[in-house]
């Protein structure tokens, strides 16, 4: 019977936050600016942490610069993380840009604006049949 919850993805999850509360709090680097840590996935053996975060920011150039910030602070963030939580082996940090937020925002507002257009339509079309049958009295 496999565990509900294994030890890897709770020490994934208390990474994520410390992650979290690190990068916001503790950075002082400007290039990093505004990042959002979405997940982390920890190999079994605890020697690496794969960490998806994303920034809101949609210029290809700026988020490989803020990536490549993030990796050569990494380091530092590990041992910073390091402090905090109690772990005989602290994982290497593996920064990846995640776009699924950013994307899932993009595809709600093409949404929402498709809504809107075909209120729109339905309205104007509701104001012609109008007229046309107060034309036709």
């Amino acid at each position: 019977m496999a565990r509900e919850f294994s030890r890897t993805r709770r020490i994934a999850q208390q990474l994520q936050q410390e992650l979290a509360q690190v990068l916001q709090r503790d950075m002082k680097d400007p290039r990093i600016g505004m990042v959002t840590v979405n997940d982390v996935d920890v190999s079994r053996d605890l020697n690496y942490a794969k960490v998806y975060v994303t920034f809101f920011d949609e210029d290809e150039k700026r988020v490989q610069d803020k990536l490549a910030a993030l990796d050569a602070a990494a380091g530092y963030v590990r041992s910073l993380v390091a402090g905090r939580m109690k772990l005989r082996v602290m994982p290497e940090l593996r920064f990846i840009y995640d776009a699924s937020l950013v994307e899932g925002m993009r595809m709600s507002n093409l949404v929402s604006k498709v809504i809107s257009n075909d209120e729109a339509k339905q309205q104007k079309q509701t104001d012609t049949d109008v007229n046309k049958g107060e034309g036709e009295e």
